[in-house]
């Protein structure tokens, strides 16, 4: 039964699905990865895309930009087309000095500025992390793609806030000091819509830009070729 954002019949949804913020990204993840592809859902132009990847049934289907418009569609997939795991697939601004552009983090778990860790049991912060199984596995697989390479992936905090244009250097210190790997806008909300549900997530992103360290941002070039590792990982873990 459609939803009043997605539109694909029963059983056109995977029960694996990959999420980038981009509408574009999601088209292209499935044209240029999946086999056998076909667009399952086209509702205010958050198209779902459903094929094959090494044989095994996924769907690439963007989020849009923030932790309400993500938890909208994680939500309704989750409970209504059945999926059991969704990974998101994105950039993050660098925090940590560890990090660079470039490199690979995995979200362990998801600090955030929002109320969605403090909605569901009053006067308890809920922890917003990845699932295991999924977690063990991109780490593995991202060891495996960067060896020999430049490239690192560091598994840690993401900092999903709820605003792209936030001028407070002091909170990007103070999260750089505890080790945070850098921001985003989405993990926070995928993780909660997985703990609610009773499913499975995980956020694995690119660093494209840095906010600590004074290293030029990516080119669109390099977004598209260094984003491939990010993708892997993702698919690994999701079809693990």
């Amino acid at each position: 039964m459609a939803t009043p954002h997605i539109s694909a019949a029963p059983g056109q949804i995977a029960p694996a699905v990959v999420m980038p913020g981009d509408p574009r990204r999601a088209e292209r993840i499935a044209k240029d990865y999946f086999s056998n592809v076909e667009l399952v859902s086209d509702v205010r132009n958050i198209q779902a895309w459903t094929g094959t990847f090494d044989g095994k049934p996924i769907t690439a289907m963007a989020s849009g930009m923030g932790v309400p418009s993500l938890s909208i569609y994680a939500t309704e997939l989750y409970r209504f087309y059945g999926v059991q795991r969704i990974c998101r697939v994105g950039t993050i601004g660098g925090i940590s000095r560890q990090i660079n552009i470039g490199d690979v983090a995995i979200g362990a778990f998801a600090h955030n500025n929002s109320q969605v860790a403090n909605l569901w049991v009053p006067g308890i912060t809920l922890s917003l992390a990845a699932s295991t199984d999924m977690l063990i596995t991109a780490v593995a697989k991202a060891r495996q793609l960067v060896a020999g390479s430049d490239q690192q992936v560091l598994t840690g905090a993401l900092f999903s806030s709820d605003f792209f244009y936030l001028d407070r250097p002091d909170i990007v210190e103070r999260l750089a000091d505890l080790g945070c790997l850098g921001t985003e806008m989405e993990a926070a909300g995928l993780y909660a819509c997985a703990l609610r549900e009773g499913r499975e997530a995980l956020a694995v992103c690119t660093v494209s830009d840095h906010l600590t360290l004074p290293q030029p941002p990516m080119s669109s070039a390099e977004r598209e070729t260094l984003f491939a590792t990010a993708l892997e990982v993702g698919l690994a873990a999701l079809l693990a």
